[in-house]
């Protein structure tokens, strides 16, 4: 029985996904359940699983556009599994190929010296190089795919001794769409950022103090993305507009904060989304921001997972970051900005000390958010910061933290 693979909707919306990889190769026997190809959406890379056991054949090519619901794939469900399938995979069909396809120069055997293989003269065209003034190291003389990938395009100047390589990497669709969506943003929004620092001393004390109680507790790590998350459900429950955003001449604005928390993936970064974050404690935020970390990172995540966010927080400070203005993430309104923390001398009761101060930054969209709201958001994030026990524990340390 021959079984049709179809792209599957990778969720709401989605019309067509990329084939970013195949993890298989034509002909290979594959087991039910086994990833054979990362397809790219506008949103997220995708594992793409065999729906049944047997022999496959590939309908469509890395590269490729396809629309959901188009074939993509054969299954022979009725072929025997071969012995020795065990190890069979993409890496040991290419070890194969490899050792069975003549090399580039072989195939070019009919070509004079000088001249560039089909595959070298697509690369030099792209790169701008004339063929003439590459030297071959081909058979006779002939420009390989492997010289015409080092050649370098002529410039005014002396060139230096070492290697100079270029390498032409057509972007997946995600990265794509988020380029897309980048542009957008800055052309078709108001973007303003402000700028606050936040003495974390208050917080350093917290956690010093009950990390380990929260931990064995809970089984999670009290970080700063329960303080910063609650710090914004309460700035978002005083300044609702911040917490809203615009659908043609009409402002939505949203009772719940669904906060958007952008993490490191494999592919890149990812936004997936804390639902209801007004209904959370610390722990159930740490528990909530792991979970969801995990799931990024094992390339796991949904598109359903990191769609409808109605505010984002972005720690650009876990990559040593001091300071930035980040791209709010549409169609929110609003981003927060979070820093390294880095030791600074600071005036506190008229004396100067040594403090643990965080540079934080909101960007916005002017055309609904005013200055009063911007400031005022940013400075009610500081306070719950500086003072956490009071505005975000209700003065009850062991009941917030739920030990």
């Amino acid at each position: 029985m021959i079984l049709e693979m179809k792209v599957p909707s990778p969720g709401e919306s989605i019309t067509e996904v990329e084939i970013a990889q195949w993890l298989v190769e034509d002909g290979d026997y594959v087991e039910k359940d086994q990833a054979i190809a990362e397809v790219d959406s506008d949103k997220a890379t995708l594992e793409l699983p065999a729906e049944a056991s047997g022999i496959i054949t590939l309908k469509a090519k890395e590269g490729d556009a396809v629309a959901v619901g188009e074939i993509i794939c054969l299954i022979d469900t009725s072929a025997e599994k071969p012995k020795g399938a065990e190890n069979s995979g993409k890496q040991d069909s290419e070890e194969v190929v490899k050792q069975e396809q003549p090399k580039e120069e072989v195939k070019t055997k009919s070509y004079a010296s000088g001249t560039p293989s089909p595959a070298a003269k697509k690369i030099l065209d792209e790169k701008g190089i004339d063929a003439s003034t590459v030297k071959g190291n081909g058979r006779d003389g002939r420009i390989t795919k492997e010289d015409a990938f080092t050649a370098v395009i002529p410039s005014m100047g002396t060139l230096g001794t070492g290697k100079r390589l270029s390498e032409r990497k057509k972007l997946s669709m995600l990265r794509r769409k988020v380029g897309e969506r980048l542009v957008s943003v800055k052309n078709e929004t108001a973007m303003l950022t402000t700028f606050n620092e936040v003495d974390m001393s208050a917080i350093y004390d917290l956690r010093n103090q009950y990390k380990d109680k929260f931990k064995e507790k809970h089984g999670v790590g009290l970080g700063f993305m329960s303080f910063f998350t609650l710090a914004v459900v309460r700035a978002l429950d005083l300044f609702p507009d911040v917490n809203s955003m615009i659908d043609g001449d009409f402002q939505i604005i949203n009772n719940f904060k669904d906060i958007s928390i952008a993490v490191s993936g494999p592919k890149g970064l990812m936004v997936p989304v804390i639902r209801n974050a007004e209904n959370l404690t610390f722990q159930g935020v740490e528990a909530e921001v792991k979970r969801l970390a995990i799931r990024a990172r094992d390339g796991q995540i949904t598109v359903d997972e990191m769609t409808g966010g109605t505010f984002t927080i972005s720690n650009g400070g876990v990559f040593g970051s001091m300071l930035s203005t980040p791209i709010i993430n549409p169609p929110q309104s609003g981003i927060l900005g979070m820093h390294n923390i880095v030791e600074r001398p600071i005036v506190r009761d008229g004396v100067i000390v040594i403090a643990p101060i965080m540079f934080i930054a909101l960007s916005y969209d002017h055309r609904i958010i005013d200055g009063r709201e911007s400031v005022g958001f940013l400075v009610a994030v500081k306070e719950a910061l500086e003072n956490p026990i009071e505005n975000l524990m209700n003065n009850d340390i062991l009941r917030a933290l739920e030990l």
